[in-house]
């Protein structure tokens, strides 16, 4: 009775005790040996312990299994205890078929540090396969003419165990005819008796195969034995074994090998049939025989990679039923069919920027299932890449880089590794394998100029933009993140940052205050760019702001003095000629530019014809010769405009004497604005006079003098009319050719009355106290009158003053 492979499993423990041993490392590597149908899970030994590694360590060096040549795992590790287990049912019979040595190889591979182990798996036979007979009943006719000593083949019974597993012997049924006869290629039943049809036509026979396994199992066929007449000699092949080979994926129809076998009978005794003998399902399925001719043909696919050879049973049969019996062996060669196949192991994606030239970033693996030099490969990647493939272990490669990555310029790469074999023609296969650049923050803010330049209007509005700044960061996200600042400092002595702010974000420049242009008109900046990386990166730029000015100051006149509780008068002699200089009005104007470019205009007059003002100097000159007519108080109305739009403006009233001396002024108190607000007594009469009388001998010396050499005297009043410095406001700046003052010009001499009070006044030269063309005023009133406060004399009488100013 057969036994099944369950029951047979079931046993393993009670009759084989499957045993595992671990042996000695052969070249560096390990090598254990193990029966076949082990269960799942079933440790085969302790890589940990048996390599001296940590159990720690296993999964930070991503230790994994493996298998070269096959599709199934059949063991894996378990990384938490380092044991080397079945993750597959072994079957020993369909990998390696009859052979004698059957050998599993796996690798095992460790990572930081990239290790290769070959491991050998040894897989040792159970006796897990009872003998088989292809058929468990032969029909077999034999003539009772049949000599003693006839033989009569049978078909061996099949085991797919090998050694002391596989058929041992065969025990025959005892009877009265046939005894059994074995040998190293066949079975044959031999006649002991001859046949006798009329006593026995039929002989029912029991054909029992034993292995020399343990337990031992065993196969049976029947025997039926029909006893004829006649047929006495049994098929003869050609050749007792045939052996062919075969390429691998040969196409369908294929004929392999033509058996041949003879029969020396005539008639339907010497008619052979073909037939395979003992094949496994597999087999059928690929190879088929034709029953007439013997031929043999390829009917499925043929893969050197599955099964390298085929081994299989033929048997002849003539008409009456004698059999005989060849072996053909079918080696299957190897064709170039399996392009090599890339495997990524292991990744480091996003790469870091600033990783040194030289890093691993990734380990791949080629294989390819042919053999020979078809199974050698060569792998590649493409040029002008930072990257190359080093030859590590075995199959093995590193891919490292090879020069500086920069995010910025390539953020990203395709890498297109090709694994070529050497076989005839040769086959390719590629995998692109993407890498995206990690940024690190190398790049600090740009501004895109390298300096700015703001202009901003006068009183303009607290808040209002003045400019923008714009920095760029080619870095990702927070690295690339611009904040802008205002860096910390001064104005005038006042912090930055009570002038303007700067958006963080925009880099917009708001003005916090009003500015005004005259009393600052430009100021520098240092505005900082900062990234939000770690550390952050900066950058700054200098912004220049210049205040452009507005018409926002009236001229302001500064002489004649504005009026008061006096009045100035400008003493015109009689003999003056058409074009005498007889005063100078002078003014300032606060702004600049065309704003502080002034005109003078006479907008009334007493006389209209007599005098006339220049548009830009000011300066007073009569249009025509003095007549007796002309009466002696002469008021103007002078009007001075500035430039600006809209234009500004301020008057002034000038008083203009005609005399030449003041005795000849008997109602001078009648141009005073209050009349009674004091009263004339001797005193004033006697000091007029004293006064009149010393400043006509002085007017008679100098017209003397000039009269000597111009035959047309001008009078001391063709020289241009100044006044000096301590007239200016501070802060007033002179531009010349506008109106404004001009140190060229000097007085000779005025006279000023007012009050009824005459006051003279002697100044010495004031030219080095003037305003040069770039510079503006810094003293005050006040010094200079204590700088002039020497030169100043006044005569009082009767408590008026008649103050008279005379300037070299």
């Amino acid at each position: 009775m057969m036994e099944d492979k369950g029951f047979s499993a079931r046993g393993l423990t009670l009759g084989f005790a499957f045993f595992m041993l671990l042996q000695h490392f052969v070249r560096g590597d390990l090598s254990y040996s193990i029966p076949e149908e082990m269960k799942r899970q079933a440790v085969i030994g302790n890589i940990a312990m048996d390599l001296g590694l940590e159990l720690s360590k296993l999964s930070s060096r991503k230790v994994r299994i493996d298998s070269e040549g096959t599709r199934k795992r059949y063991c894996d590790i378990n990384l938490s205890t380092g044991d080397l287990i079945v993750s597959e049912r072994i079957d020993r019979d369909s990998l390696c078929g009859k052979r004698a040595s059957c050998v599993l190889k796996v690798d095992l591979v460790l990572e930081n540090p990239l290790e290769l182990q070959r491991i050998t798996l040894n897989i040792q036979d159970v006796n897990d396969n009872p003998p088989l007979f292809k058929n468990n009943l032969i029909e077999m006719e034999i003539s009772e003419s049949a000599e003693k000593g006839n033989r009569f083949s049978i078909e061996e019974a099949h085991d797919a165990d090998i050694g002391q597993n596989s058929v041992q012997r065969y025990d025959l049924q005892k009877n009265e005819n046939f005894i059994l006869a074995v040998d190293s290629n066949k079975v044959e039943l031999v006649l002991e008796n001859k046949l006798d049809r009329e006593r026995q036509n039929e002989i029912n026979l029991l054909l029992t195969a034993l292995d020399g396994g343990t337990p031992q199992r065993s196969g049976t066929l029947a025997i039926h034995v029909t006893v004829l007449d006649a047929n006495d000699n049994a098929p003869v092949f050609s050749q007792a074994v045939y052996k062919v080979s075969v390429p691998e994926n040969s196409p369908l129809d294929t004929v392999v090998v033509t058996v041949s076998a003879t029969d020396a009978d005539e008639g339907v005794n010497g008619e052979v049939t073909y037939d395979f003998g003992h094949v496994s399902e597999e087999d059928a399925k690929i190879f088929s025989i034709d029953p007439k001719t013997g031929q043999i043909t390829v009917i499925g696919e043929t893969d050197f990679e599955e099964v390298t050879s085929f081994e299989m049973r033929v048997t002849a049969k003539d008409g009456l039923g004698l059999t005989s019996y060849a072996k053909v062996i079918i080696e299957v060669t190897d064709v170039n069919d399996n392009a090599p196949v890339i495997y990524l192991k292991s990744m480091t994606n996003p790469i870091p920027e600033n990783v040194s030239p030289g890093t691993e970033v990734g380990i791949i693996n080629v294989q390819d299932r042919d053999s020979e030099s078809n199974r050698q490969v060569r792998c590649s990647i493409q040029q002008n890449i930072p990257f190359k493939l080093v030859p590590s272990i075995k199959s093995y490669y590193s891919l490292v880089t090879t020069g500086q990555l920069d995010r910025e310029l390539v953020p990203n790469y395709n890498i297109t590794i090709t694994a070529t074999d050497e076989g005839s023609p040769s086959l390719s296969s590629s995998k692109i394998v993407q890498f995206s650049v990690a940024d690190v923050n190398d790049n600090p803010p740009v501004f895109e100029e390298q300096s700015y330049s703001a202009y901003v209007t006068e009183n303009n509005k607290p808040g209002s933009t003045l400019c923008s700044v714009t920095a760029r960061d080619p870095d990702w996200r927070q690295n690339g993140t611009v904040i802008y600042s205002l860096l910390p400092g001064e104005v005038n002595g006042a912090p930055v940052s009570s002038y303007l702010s700067v958006n963080g974000d925009t880099g917009v420049i708001h003005a916090v205050r009003s500015f005004d242009y005259e009393q600052f008109r430009s100021f520098k900046v240092q505005v900082m760019a900062r990234d939000n990386g770690s550390p952050p990166l900066s950058s700054n730029v200098t912004i220049s702001v210049f205040i452009t000015d507005v018409n926002d100051n009236s001229p302001q006149i500064l002489y004649p003095a504005p009026e008061g509780s006096s009045f100035m008068t400008e003493l015109v002699p009689k003999a003056a000629h058409g074009g005498s200089l007889v005063s100078k009005v002078i003014a300032v104007d606060a702004d600049s530019g065309q704003n502080a470019w002034l005109s003078y205009h006479i907008v009334k007059s007493t006389d209209p014809g007599l005098f006339t003002i220049g548009v830009h100097s000011g300066e007073i000159r009569t249009q025509r010769d003095i007549s007796e007519s002309d009466s002696m108080k002469q008021n103007l109305i002078v009007a001075v405009k500035d430039n600006g739009q809209p234009s500004l403006s301020a008057t002034c009233s000038m008083y203009l004497l005609i005399s030449d001396n003041l005795a000849e002024v008997p109602e001078l108190k009648d141009m005073s604005y209050d009349e009674n607000s004091s009263k004339l007594t001797s005193y004033l009469i006697v000091a007029l006079v004293s006064v009149s009388t010393f400043f006509l001998i002085f007017i008679i010396i100098i017209l003397g003098l000039r009269f000597c050499r111009r035959r047309k005297p001008r009078m001391f009043f063709d020289g241009a009319v100044t006044i000096p410095s301590a007239y200016l406001p501070p802060n007033y700046a002179e531009v010349d050719g506008t109106g404004t003052l001009r140190s060229t010009y000097n007085y000779d001499a005025y006279l000023t009355t007012g009050s009824r009070t005459s006051d003279f006044k002697f100044v010495t030269s004031y030219n080095d106290n003037t305003l040069p063309a770039n510079q503006t005023i810094r003293k005050s009133p006040t010094d200079f009158a204590s700088e002039y406060g020497d030169c100043d004399h006044s005569v009082e009488v009767g408590g008026n003053k008649l103050l008279i100013h005379f300037y070299t």
